[in-house]
């Protein structure tokens, strides 16, 4: 191999715009007018006409307007709350008291009882849904559940 027909390590980069004399001046390469001949302009998306992707796929989904928000109360939160005194609950706990007191969210249209952990205190619960588990250590603990149909 000889020393003048080796491959350039560090070639310079071109300059665009700088004069008639580069080859690469006026127009810098970008042709007359148009879209692309300016700056800054991007066509996103765009797939020269053919159908873009984002209109390819299919739609998915639905958002319900009136969709049920159910508050989920286990018992072991139940408890939890009873045992602190400032809640101040005497025996009965359904949705209209818990949004009074400010312990679930003013969303909440329906109130579920999940069995998870125990409960001590006998007590009147009024709930949309519950689950046979809780209902069984409700009654165990000698309360009382209500299930409200709406």
């Amino acid at each position: 191999m000889e020393l003048n027909n080796l491959k350039k390590v560090n070639k310079k980069k071109i300059r665009v715009g700088r004069g008639i004399g580069s080859g690469k001046g006026k127009t810098s390469s970008r042709g007359h007018k148009g879209q692309k001949s300016r700056s800054g302009i991007a066509i996103k998306s765009f797939e020269g006409g053919q159908m873009p992707l984002y209109r390819r796929l299919p739609k998915r989904g639905f958002k319900s307007l009136n969709k049920n928000i159910t508050a989920i109360l286990n018992l072991s939160k139940i408890q939890n709350i009873l045992d602190k005194p400032k809640n101040d609950i005497k025996n009965t706990l359904d949705l209209k008291i818990l949004k009074e007191k400010k312990l679930i969210n003013k969303k909440y249209n329906k109130l579920k009882i999940l069995g998870t952990g125990e409960i001590k205190k006998n007590l009147e619960i009024s709930a949309h849904f519950a689950s046979k588990q809780a209902l069984s250590k409700i009654e165990k603990a000698g309360g009382k559940i209500s299930i409200i149909k709406k």
